[in-house]
């Protein structure tokens, strides 16, 4: 018998619809569980129980009264960079330890509005930069399968929370692998949506041309769902883009017999890891049975991709941070002399070694004599590789590749050699480079029992197939059953 905790959204959905639970219980349990191993994990910055009861007790008389929607009633984590009205959002930063927005996110907002019970905010890398959650001020989350390992980043709260049980489902950010890269690492399921399908109003940028809000769950059915709640149009967001979405749901029975995947030489070329190489050939036989054919491409300004990443998000990070001054909101420093001094004192004692990298890099690439040579440059390389995706997607319905080159590794293994700990995003960041939904979903265990996730691309606004190829591959394996024993 599972514990409440244990089950996914889709299926406690139903208990709900029957009376077999209520969403007290639910959040009951998931809060038993968040006391249980937290303190182990550090998932979370800020746990609201005494709230997240009561929202759950507002869900109970929602449903009662027939007024339930698909999701009312289950327990979500949400990513501390996403607004949260009178609740202290900080981006893992010390510059913003006691921030309380006035305001709600819209995604926020989406989830008030369907009723679901609000847990806190999950842990993560300083203001997004990085691919551990070790960055963090408030100190790393460690992966649910081996605490000595890092969850990826940067929401490897949001993931190593629904590893854990302790969220259902949660909401994470994604600038270049940050919502799949940890998925894979925990052994869950995430998307990064196609930018500009889910509002970014009240999230806090980062890189504002590559941001995206996406879910983090169990299976690909609880995918679906959050996705039908958080996708849509935003007048509040000028990149939000006006059309219509599907029901995601529906696309989880649909036979996949006949698609065709890409295979890219450029991200197989690169595969070094005898487990990953395992795992991946493995899930080409999966889909082989379900009548998938492949088609060996070429995305020939593939390895531009990383370099053209790291001059465009640090560029765009210099430009967003520079409102932290110590001034308006955040922490300011408590000795300076003059207002210059305590500019730059702020700034210093306020962000993290990582954040303070990111922004020196971007402040060059975008100086004077420099933009050429470096920030226009990045941004032609863009284009080109979103002419490539565009180009592969003529001759396939979606492309597979691994979600990291490695599986998980240890807590302060890469910290001091940033340039590798960049190279674990190789995999993820081309998708948000071409704006591209992604989706990471377990694919199988290292030889050491560590989780290794498998990725998943499609064309602009097709996370449907998405969504279809996932389940699909789900219905064939057991990998998104298992748990990690703490």
């Amino acid at each position: 018998m599972l514990a409440l905790y244990e089950y996914t959204a889709g299926r406690l959905a139903e208990m709900l619809r029957t009376k077999e639970t209520s969403s007290v219980e639910i959040t009951r349990s998931v809060l038993e569980r968040i006391d249980a191993v937290e303190e182990k994990l550090r998932c979370y910055v800020t746990v609201s129980p005494e709230e997240a009861v009561k929202m759950a007790e507002e869900a109970d008389r929602r449903l009662a009264a027939g007024d339930g929607k698909p999701l009312t009633g289950i327990p979500i984590a949400i990513k501390d960079n996403m607004c949260w009205k009178g609740h202290r959002t900080t981006c893992a930063s010390k510059i913003l330890h006691n921030f309380h927005p006035p305001y709600d996110s819209t995604v926020v907002r989406l989830l008030k509005e369907e009723g679901i019970v609000i847990l806190g905010s999950a842990n993560m890398d300083e203001f997004a930069m990085g691919s551990s959650t070790e960055t963090s001020h408030w100190g790393p989350t460690r992966n649910p399968w081996n605490v000595e390992m890092i969850p990826g980043g940067s929401s490897g709260g949001s993931a190593a929370a629904v590893a854990a049980g302790e969220a259902v489902v949660t909401l994470g950010s994604d600038t270049g692998g940050s919502i799949r890269l940890p998925a894979a690492f925990c052994g869950v399921s995430g998307m990064k949506p196609t930018y500009g399908a889910v509002s970014r109003y009240g999230l806090v940028a980062y890189a504002s041309s590559l941001d995206q809000i996406g879910p983090i769950a169990r299976d690909a059915r609880d995918i679906a769902l959050l996705l039908n709640i958080i996708c849509g149009h935003d007048p509040k967001d000028s990149t939000s883009v006006p059309r219509d979405y599907p029901n995601f749901s529906n696309s989880l029975d649909k036979p996949v017999k006949g698609m065709k995947i890409g295979l890219p030489r450029e991200f197989f070329d690169k595969l070094e890891d005898p487990d990953v190489n395992r795992v991946m050939k493995d899930a080409r036989q999966i889909y082989r049975s379900l009548g998938v054919s492949f088609v060996d491409l070429s995305l020939p300004h593939l390895d531009y991709a990383l370099a053209a990443y790291y001059i465009i998000a640090p560029s765009e990070a210099s430009s967003n941070l520079a409102r932290y001054d110590g001034v308006k909101y955040g922490f300011r420093a408590e000795n300076f002399d003059g207002m210059i001094d305590m500019y730059c004192r702020s700034r210093a004692e306020g962000f993290g070694a990582e954040v303070k990298r990111r922004i020196m890099l971007g402040t060059y690439a975008l100086s004077s004599g420099y933009y050429d040579a470096y920030y226009l440059k990045a941004a032609k390389i863009r284009t080109l590789i979103t002419n490539d995706f565009r180009k592969a997607f003529e001759e396939c319905d979606a492309i597979l590749c691994p979600t990291a080159p490695s599986p998980p590794f240890r807590i302060g293994e890469k910290m001091d050699d940033p340039i590798q700990m960049y190279l674990t995003d190789v995999f993820t960041i081309p998708v948000n480079m071409a704006g591209l939904p992604g989706m990471a979903i377990p694919g199988g265990f290292s030889s050491d029992g560590l989780p290794i996730g498998i990725q998943l691309v499609a064309s602009h606004f097709e996370e449907a197939r998405l969504v279809q190829l996932s389940s699909a591959f789900q219905k064939e394996t057991d990998h998104h059953l298992k748990r990690p024993s703490l």
